[in-house]
């Protein structure tokens, strides 16, 4: 299904637009991420029910009971490091670019009497994990009291032990988190991470450049449109895909598999099909017409278009990929109950609706589409696939399987010797 199909086509045009968000904290990084545009529609939901079978396709790293076993006791569940919660008057909060509206974190000030550092300063996870590694394996501050990245990376900080465990006396409206998203292997009971947002992996691209329309992950690597191809350096994201090309699923993962991904990828690489491998800064590129195809986030086409409406989006034929984002603490918080007061307040229902309006992901939050049912054209949002996905496009969504620590290394070498070599 692309931007042609009248359902999606009719939602994107009719999505009211309005600017970029500006970055909260100058420190925070200004580079594109898989959230590029999403500072842009913000249109409400209307009758969305966001269920079980809306999100149980979404989110990576849940479907293999291994997933987190090398931090689990004998129970079964996690064992939680020591760890004593700490509070300060000042909220440090890393997220990636414009994956929030420009009124919750003042409103939240307000709400808490805190006041909020919010850096948007996570662009790639890989990059974000090499950046934190050090300082948290000796239990350092790292600048943040809480933090949002994808599945596989909480699984790892959990497995490593650098995560603080959530107070649910201090979480009440975590009960509001939908029952899909609530047991998943690699967070039993979800003790470290409450989901931020869900979202699919998939393909954005310019008819003006291609000529025809891209209906395949294989059309990637068609010679005519050598030199404007960008994949995304991420194995999940990239990897997968290129992975669902070949006709191998990540949910049943093998080494084998990434093996021959990669070796697709090189191929191409030396070739000159890529233009470049992105950390996520896809969307420049898109709109000026330096790229003709791309890999590319769900929430990202309705922004792109603002600057380039020719451009649209494709789910292949052979499938694209889940995954959820998630809020996590590091173990070296210095606000912890400042961190959980922060997720209360963005689980409840109305200011979750606030911010999937504008970021136009999968909301983690029962009782969001009642709430965006009560904001101005509401009603526009209410049949989106990509929020409110139906079955045909849930379908078509395939999520990693749990790695353990061992696999992920091997497979990541793997394809990081291609992407970001």
């Amino acid at each position: 299904m692309t931007t042609s199909d009248p359902r999606l086509a009719r939602l994107l045009a009719a999505a009211p637009r309005r600017g970029w968000a500006q970055t909260r904290q100058g420190a925070g990084s200004l580079s594109i991420s898989r959230r590029r545009f999403l500072g842009g529609a913000g249109v409400g939901l209307g009758v969305l029910v966001v269920g079980p079978s809306v999100l149980a396709a979404c989110g990576s790293d849940t479907n293999d009971e291994s997933a987190g076993s090398t931090a689990s006791s004998s129970s079964g569940t996690l064992a939680v490091p020591d760890f004593t919660p700490t509070s300060d008057d000042q909220l440090r909060i890393s997220n990636w670019p414009f994956y929030i509206d420009e009124e919750t974190v003042g409103q939240f000030e307000e709400a808490s009497g805190l006041s909020v550092t919010y850096t948007e300063d996570v662009n790639d996870n890989e990059e974000y994990f090499a950046r934190i590694r050090e300082p948290l394996s000796r239990s350092q501050d790292i600048g943040a009291d809480l933090f949002i990245v994808t599945d596989f990376m909480v699984n790892r900080l959990i497995q490593l032990g650098w995560l603080a465990p959530i107070d649910d006396a201090n979480v009440p409206n975590k009960g509001n988190l939908v029952s899909a998203l609530a047991d998943v292997p690699f967070d039993p009971e979800r003790t470290f991470s409450l989901p931020w947002a869900s979202g699919f992996t998939s393909i954005a691209y310019n008819p003006q450049l291609t000529g025809r329309e891209i209906t395949s992950i294989n059309d990637l690597f068609d010679p005519e449109f050598a030199g404007k191809v960008t994949l995304m350096s991420d194995l999940r994201d990239g990897g997968g895909q290129i992975m669902l090309s070949d006709g191998n699923s990540p949910a049943e993962a093998t080494l084998e598999m990434v093996e021959k991904a990669a070796a697709k990828v090189q191929v191409a690489k030396d070739e000159g099909q890529i233009r470049r491998f992105t950390g996520n800064d896809y969307g420049d590129d898109l709109v000026a017409g330096n790229v003709a195809i791309a890999q590319a986030y769900s929430g990202d086409v309705a922004q792109l278009q603002l600057d380039n409406p020719d451009l649209e989006f494709v789910i292949p034929e052979e499938g694209m990929i889940s995954w959820s984002d998630n809020m996590v603490m590091p173990i070296s918080t210095r606000n912890s109950t400042g961190a959980e007061e922060w997720m209360n307040y963005v689980y409840d229902p109305a200011n979750m609706a606030q911010i999937t309006a504008y970021v136009q992901y999968i909301p983690p939050v029962e009782g969001t589409g009642e709430a965006l049912a009560e904001l101005p054209d509401g009603a526009e949002l209410a049949e989106n696939p990509l929020i409110n996905p139906p079955a045909d496009v849930r379908d078509k969504a395939v999520a990693w399987r749990g790695l353990t620590d061992e696999e992920d290394q091997e497979f990541s070498s793997v394809w990081n010797a291609v992407a970001r070599g």
